[in-house]
């Protein structure tokens, strides 16, 4: 890790956080204690930052540096907020393209879906504050610096952001096998937001109950699902294909 993807130190860390820097996510040594280290537990709880418990032997891989038990990754882009981000796309472009992730966590396929949005006129990426891969520098060679052109907004819960789409005419679009359409027999031509779930589970099964609609890439082969970035990417795709028409 570089030393300009993170910083270290109880105090450094509660004071990048109340200057509002973008911190992804916070490593604790486990078994620490201490008012200045409740005091940051307290802040990580309340600014809703991912906190991992973790052995010290993690932290000194981390930086060789005198930690204090505590290591914060930083991103290196500055998150958009949501409802401003939102509003200032409807009111530019009558037919917007969200993409909303849900619970991606490695950042190389997050670098690639940054990468192929960008490719595909995406206006916005919109992930949940905790769960999510953060932006480091694979992130952004996986994006080919793509991470650096399109807008990313984090929220604390992606069912907040569903909604606030929805009341603004955007249809909710999910990517799922559980879909009965394919993702080519589903209208994409109006403004939209697609969702991506997870590498290993999809998307969660509360998010599914909110969407206006399932589709599915078709499969052809003995392979029941493919990497979330070339789905992904696939999906975008054909969006693009669809608005060219």
């Amino acid at each position: 890790m570089k030393s300009r993807d993170h910083i270290f130190g109880l105090r450094a860390i509660i004071e990048a956080i109340q200057a509002k820097k973008h911190v992804d996510k916070v490593y604790l040594q486990k078994g620490l204690s201490g008012e200045l280290f409740k005091e940051l537990e307290f802040i990580l709880r309340k600014n809703k930052i991912a906190t991992s418990y973790v052995p010290i032997e993690k932290l000194n891989k981390l930086t060789q540096n005198n930690h204090q038990g505590a290591v914060a990754l930083i991103s290196p882009v500055d998150f958009q907020d949501f409802e401003s981000l939102v509003e200032e796309i409807l009111e530019r472009d009558s037919v917007p393209l969200f993409l909303l992730l849900d619970q991606v966590t490695d950042v190389r396929n997050f670098g690639a879906i940054i990468r192929t949005a960008e490719c595909t006129g995406v206006d916005a990426i919109i992930v949940p504050k905790t769960g999510s891969a953060p932006i480091t520098s694979d992130t952004i060679k996986t994006s080919a610096g793509a991470v650096f052109n399109i807008p990313i907004a984090k929220v604390d819960h992606l069912k907040d952001a569903i909604y606030y789409l929805q009341a603004s005419n955007i249809a909710i679009v999910a990517a799922t096998e559980k879909g009965d359409d394919t993702i080519f027999q589903t209208n994409l031509k109006s403004g939209c937001a697609i969702i991506m779930g997870a590498e290993d589970k999809g998307i969660s099964d509360s998010i599914l109950k909110l969407v206006d609609h399932k589709a599915k890439l078709p499969i052809a082969g003995k392979i029941g699902s493919l990497n979330v970035s070339v789905a992904c990417g696939a999906i975008l795709y054909e969006v693009f294909r669809q608005r060219l028409g």
